[in-house]
């Protein structure tokens, strides 16, 4: 039997580095967990200074020793990357009625704060997630101190004043982010400092860094510090604030392995959350020509910096079951997918910091959220078993206009195995037909394919010039085509 004929490929990775032709660190095929250490899961009482759980503003307790206790959890998820946010020792005092639980006030950048444990503890994390073949992305504040650091008041030609902020062009780099004290990366004494602390993570044994706020860090000193890391072999994602495509693409040319691609998430969040259809997705997707390395860029539903995905419906049901329709989805796409902590139960939360509840486990889920860890659980190992799926070019197939915005199309190809993927939106269960030759596809016949994804009734079937789907409300499939 004749087979579907498909597009050809798509895209192809950037043949040299921006870095002086050096071997290029990936991700690709990696599924990343995001963890804030406070508030995942607490694993020794001996570090509970100040812990307050009752107020969402204060230390909850969580700690380093506890996330080495919780790593079988995440690998039963399927992750196979843990990504933590900020452990440095953190400004003593709290700042507007918040303490620095989140590890983004830093006082001093080489020693783990107290109430995550000690650099010992950090050995033994990095120890435990190696043994069980688990990569580490550590967080990595490049742009500024706390407000209340020792440091601001004894090298205050370390940072940048009221003055210098007023005669500067670029605001973005010379002017403080939040008020926070920023930092002169010029400053040879800064910047010496900068980069051996980057020298020193290395050296813990962590396979990968995010860096922080990297719109408002001076480019010259972060290309300085992506080539150290690039002959380290460290694979580094910078953060932009609601980067697209091609900011994306800029920081990729400039030396980042990785972005977080914020236009998608917006874009899924519309589409699969508010229901305002799939074009917007497809019109991302259109431009990953753009992209250097689009097999690396970093893929989220939700972080710690937005609300919650499942925030976005008003009624918890709702939420969960669009919630797993995101994390399909998510499973499909080309890229590096990242996680964060409780999206894989639906988690609800809105703006910070009540998008930064405390973790929750299996003995404390409800029925409802086992359902959609076991969604999540599944679609991560359908990515992972599948070539295409993990690691695949990407093709956006060519959608009727009429179809465009409850029916997204689109195969996955590598090693030889095709994957089509569906996204539906309707509101009901549909069935569709559409010609091939409108999809872009050649001709071909195809027995009845279930998807991928278990516990979920979808199939395709081709026959006589046509590409007859049967499709859930509102999901994410997956066929494999050969």
């Amino acid at each position: 039997m004749r087979k579907t004929v498909l597009l050809g490929l798509l895209l192809g990775l950037a043949g040299a580095s921006a870095q002086g032709g050096m071997p290029l660190s990936s991700f690709e095929g990696q599924v990343v967990y995001q963890v804030m250490p406070d508030r995942f899961f607490d694993g020794s009482a001996a570090n509970n200074a100040g812990v307050n759980k009752g107020d969402p503003r204060a230390w909850h307790g969580g700690d380093l020793a506890g996330l080495t206790q919780k790593l079988p959890y995440i690998q039963k998820l399927g992750a196979t990357a843990v990504w933590l946010t900020p452990i440095y020792q953190q400004q003593k005092q709290n700042s507007f009625d918040t303490a620095p639980y989140h590890g983004y006030w830093p006082a001093d950048f080489r020693k783990v704060d107290p109430h995550f444990g000690t650099l010992a503890d950090f050995s033994a994390f990095i120890s435990a997630a190696q043994t069980g073949g688990m990569r580490v992305v550590l967080d990595q504040v490049i742009n500024h101190y706390g407000y209340l650091a020792p440091a601001v008041a004894e090298h205050p030609a370390w940072f940048n004043g009221r003055a210098e902020c007023d005669a500067s062009r670029q605001k973005d780099t010379d002017c403080p982010l939040a008020g926070l004290p920023d930092l002169k990366q010029g400053n040879p004494q800064v910047r010496d400092l900068l980069l051996g602390n980057a020298g020193f993570w290395r050296d813990q044994g962590v396979s990968a860094f995010r860096y922080d706020a990297i719109k408002n860090v001076d480019g010259q000193f972060l290309g300085d510090l992506l080539a150290g890391d690039r002959a380290a072999g460290i694979w580094t994602l910078g953060e932009w604030y609601n980067a697209d495509t091609g900011t994306v693409a800029e920081w990729q040319r400039r030396g980042f392995d990785s972005l977080f691609l914020f236009s998608l998430q917006a874009a899924m969040k519309g589409s699969i959350m508010a229901g305002q259809g799939l074009d917007g997705v497809a019109a991302v997707l259109s431009r990953q020509g753009e992209l250097p390395r689009p097999g690396e860029v970093a893929l989220f539903l939700d972080n710690h910096d937005v609300p919650r995905f499942a925030q976005g419906s008003l009624f918890e049901d709702v939420g969960q079951a669009r919630t797993k329709y995101g994390l399909r989805a998510l499973m499909t796409l080309r890229g590096v997918p990242v996680i964060w902590q409780g999206t894989e139960i639906a988690m609800r939360g809105g703006a910070d910091p009540d998008n930064r509840r405390d973790m929750r486990f299996e003995d404390r889920w409800t029925p409802q959220e086992k359902g959609v860890f076991e969604v999540a659980r599944n679609a991560i190992a359908v990515r992972q078993a599948s070539p295409a799926l993990s690691r695949g070019t990407l093709t956006l197939l060519k959608t009727p206009p009429s179809l465009a915005d409850r029916l997204l199309l689109f195969t996955r190809e590598q090693e030889g195995q095709r994957v089509l993927v569906v996204w539906h939106g309707s509101k009901a269960r549909q069935s569709y037909s559409v010609r091939l030759s409108s999809l872009g596809l050649g001709s071909g016949n195809l027995p009845v394919i279930q998807t991928l994804f278990a516990g979920q009734n979808a199939k395709i079937r081709v026959s006589k010039g046509f590409l007859h789907l049967s499709l859930p409300p509102e999901d994410a499939a997956a066929f494999k085509l050969n």
